[in-house]
């Protein structure tokens, strides 16, 4: 699966761990953000919550994957739910780039896939946003706990879902339910 890490190890045996490069290698370097995802993809998939599955489209770019993510108990519970996961180059100065493809009714995710999880921003008030020590393994345990313990009426993105979660919770459950029948199998 991780080929990038199989290929940096074979790149540092032919060169040897001290040899500079030679010229025509620079164009294929690896970048920064490329040698930390080999690490931080191999610590992600052996600390995957039971709930989460991952998937590299294309197992040499670590830096885009899809997140699945099966909630096991609350209003979701049934649902299938998927994550797109982009890697700026900038990473880990800067958080990864995360959309919801399932429309959902969801006060800390819109229907159109904006989610509101405080360690998806780069500058946070209350100082629990992005900084350099978080790792992927943050941002997929964040996103599974939306479902659960995150899960935040009081702070919503979509006003609308909250609104009507605090106006009559069994229709806002129907709501949910319909929502899992439609768009999350």
């Amino acid at each position: 699966m991780l080929t990038l890490a199989s290929k940096l190890k074979r790149d540092d045996g032919v060169r040897g761990p001290r040899a500079p490069a030679p010229a025509a290698d620079s164009a294929r370097r690896v970048s920064v953000r490329d040698k930390l995802l080999v690490k931080e993809v191999a610590d992600l998939e052996a600390n995957l919550p039971c709930t989460c599955k991952v998937n590299f489209p294309d197992p040499n770019k670590l830096h885009y994957f899809q997140l699945t993510v099966t909630p096991d108990e609350g209003y979701y519970q049934g649902g299938k739910f998927q994550f797109e996961t982009e890697v700026p180059d900038a990473y880990n100065m800067v958080p990864p780039k995360v959309k919801c493809l399932t429309r959902i009714w969801h006060p800390n995710i819109t229907e159109t896939g904006e989610i509101c999880l405080s360690l998806l921003r780069e500058h946070s008030i209350d100082g629990t946003g992005w900084a350099p020590t978080r790792t992927l393994k943050d941002i997929v345990w964040g996103l599974n706990s939306l479902f659960t313990d995150l899960l935040n009426f009081d702070d919503p993105l979509n006003i609308e879902a909250a609104e009507h979660h605090l106006r009559d919770k069994e229709d806002f459950r129907n709501k949910v339910e319909d929502y899992i029948k439609r768009y999350a199998r």
